[in-house]
Protein backbone atom coordinates (compact mmCIF):
# COMPACT_ATOMS: atom_id res chain seq x y z
CA UNK A 1 0.00 0.00 0.00
CA UNK A 2 0.95 3.35 -0.54
CA UNK A 3 -0.30 6.67 0.77
CA UNK A 4 -0.82 9.60 -1.26
CA UNK A 5 1.05 12.34 1.15
CA UNK A 6 1.03 15.79 -0.88
CA UNK A 7 0.87 17.09 -4.42
CA UNK A 8 2.59 19.65 -6.43
CA UNK A 9 1.95 22.18 -9.38
CA UNK A 10 4.63 21.63 -12.19
CA UNK A 11 3.99 22.23 -15.57
CA UNK A 12 4.43 19.99 -18.85
CA UNK A 13 7.15 20.76 -21.62
CA UNK A 14 4.24 21.86 -23.34
CA UNK A 15 3.80 24.76 -20.74
CA UNK A 16 0.61 23.15 -19.52
CA UNK A 17 -0.18 23.34 -16.01
CA UNK A 18 -0.80 19.88 -13.99
CA UNK A 19 -1.09 18.61 -10.23
CA UNK A 20 1.00 15.55 -10.13
CA UNK A 21 0.72 13.67 -6.52
CA UNK A 22 3.28 12.04 -4.06
CA UNK A 23 3.03 8.98 -3.11
CA UNK A 24 4.86 7.50 0.14
CA UNK A 25 5.50 3.74 1.10
CA UNK A 26 5.33 1.98 3.93
CA UNK A 27 8.20 2.19 6.39
CA UNK A 28 11.26 -0.11 5.62
CA UNK A 29 14.68 -1.11 7.65
CA UNK A 30 17.66 -0.65 5.76
CA UNK A 31 21.00 -1.48 6.40
CA UNK A 32 24.02 1.12 6.16
CA UNK A 33 26.82 -0.15 4.26
CA UNK A 34 28.95 2.22 6.13
CA UNK A 35 28.48 1.85 9.82
CA UNK A 36 26.44 -1.78 9.21
CA UNK A 37 23.30 -0.39 11.48
CA UNK A 38 19.77 -0.66 10.20
CA UNK A 39 18.13 2.57 9.76
CA UNK A 40 14.02 3.43 8.86
CA UNK A 41 13.31 4.94 5.62
CA UNK A 42 10.15 5.41 2.94
CA UNK A 43 10.46 5.73 -0.54
CA UNK A 44 8.60 8.29 -2.16
CA UNK A 45 7.66 9.09 -5.61
CA UNK A 46 5.21 11.51 -7.77
CA UNK A 47 2.41 10.56 -10.60
CA UNK A 48 1.20 12.82 -12.88
CA UNK A 49 -2.81 13.62 -12.52
CA UNK A 50 -5.57 15.52 -14.19
CA UNK A 51 -7.03 16.58 -10.74
CA UNK A 52 -7.89 20.44 -9.89
CA UNK A 53 -6.09 21.96 -6.56
CA UNK A 54 -9.12 21.27 -4.53
CA UNK A 55 -9.62 17.51 -5.50
CA UNK A 56 -6.01 16.53 -5.15
CA UNK A 57 -6.15 18.36 -1.45
CA UNK A 58 -8.95 15.78 -0.98
CA UNK A 59 -6.98 12.63 -1.99
CA UNK A 60 -4.38 13.29 1.19
CA UNK A 61 -4.10 10.81 2.98
CA UNK A 62 -5.94 8.17 0.69
CA UNK A 63 -4.35 5.09 0.31
CA UNK A 64 -3.74 2.73 -3.08
CA UNK A 65 -3.12 -0.68 -3.36
CA UNK A 66 0.26 -1.37 -4.66
CA UNK A 67 4.08 0.06 -4.24
CA UNK A 68 7.30 1.64 -5.16
CA UNK A 69 9.93 0.36 -6.91
CA UNK A 70 13.05 0.84 -8.38
CA UNK A 71 13.15 1.44 -11.73
CA UNK A 72 16.50 1.36 -13.98
CA UNK A 73 16.74 5.07 -16.24
CA UNK A 74 19.33 7.21 -18.41
CA UNK A 75 21.89 8.67 -16.34
CA UNK A 76 20.57 12.17 -14.66
CA UNK A 77 22.35 14.62 -12.20
CA UNK A 78 20.39 14.82 -9.02
CA UNK A 79 21.12 17.81 -6.21
CA UNK A 80 20.95 16.70 -2.61
CA UNK A 81 18.94 18.79 -0.84
CA UNK A 82 20.35 18.82 2.48
CA UNK A 83 24.19 19.11 1.23
CA UNK A 84 23.56 20.92 -2.24
CA UNK A 85 26.09 18.07 -3.52
CA UNK A 86 25.61 16.65 -7.25
CA UNK A 87 25.57 13.28 -7.70
CA UNK A 88 24.71 11.27 -10.66
CA UNK A 89 21.42 8.98 -10.49
CA UNK A 90 20.30 5.90 -13.04
CA UNK A 91 17.52 5.00 -11.22
CA UNK A 92 13.86 6.20 -10.21
CA UNK A 93 11.66 5.52 -8.35
CA UNK A 94 8.07 4.55 -9.91
CA UNK A 95 4.55 3.65 -8.58
CA UNK A 96 3.24 0.30 -9.73
CA UNK A 97 0.08 -0.88 -9.10
CA UNK A 98 -1.43 -4.13 -7.76
CA UNK A 99 -2.46 -6.85 -10.13
CA UNK A 100 -6.27 -6.49 -9.59
CA UNK A 101 -7.25 -9.08 -12.31
CA UNK A 102 -6.45 -12.84 -13.80
CA UNK A 103 -5.67 -12.64 -17.38
CA UNK A 104 -7.62 -15.14 -18.74
CA UNK A 105 -7.60 -16.99 -22.22
CA UNK A 106 -10.68 -15.91 -24.68
CA UNK A 107 -12.17 -18.52 -26.56
CA UNK A 108 -15.65 -18.65 -28.08
CA UNK A 109 -17.83 -21.67 -27.86
CA UNK A 110 -21.07 -22.97 -28.60
CA UNK A 111 -23.12 -24.70 -26.26
CA UNK A 112 -27.10 -24.48 -25.53
CA UNK A 113 -27.76 -26.81 -22.46
CA UNK A 114 -28.17 -24.32 -19.51
CA UNK A 115 -27.43 -26.84 -16.78
CA UNK A 116 -23.73 -26.28 -18.75
CA UNK A 117 -24.10 -22.62 -18.42
CA UNK A 118 -25.12 -22.74 -15.10
CA UNK A 119 -22.48 -24.94 -13.97
CA UNK A 120 -19.83 -22.48 -15.80
CA UNK A 121 -21.18 -19.50 -13.92
CA UNK A 122 -21.20 -21.18 -10.16
CA UNK A 123 -17.72 -22.28 -10.88
CA UNK A 124 -16.54 -18.35 -12.14
CA UNK A 125 -18.20 -16.90 -8.91
CA UNK A 126 -16.19 -19.52 -6.82
CA UNK A 127 -12.94 -18.62 -8.13
CA UNK A 128 -13.68 -14.88 -7.88
CA UNK A 129 -14.86 -15.15 -4.28
CA UNK A 130 -11.92 -17.56 -3.52
CA UNK A 131 -9.15 -14.78 -5.23
CA UNK A 132 -10.94 -12.35 -3.62
CA UNK A 133 -10.05 -13.63 -0.08
CA UNK A 134 -5.99 -13.86 -1.26
CA UNK A 135 -5.95 -10.58 -2.34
Amino acid sequence: MVTIINFEKRQSKSGKEFHALILQGGIEMVRSAETGQFYATVKRCSIPSTLDEKSCEAMIGEKLDGKIEKVSCEPYEYVVQDTGEVIELSHRWSYVPSSQSVSMPSFSIIISDSIFWSSIASSLLSFRLTRANFS
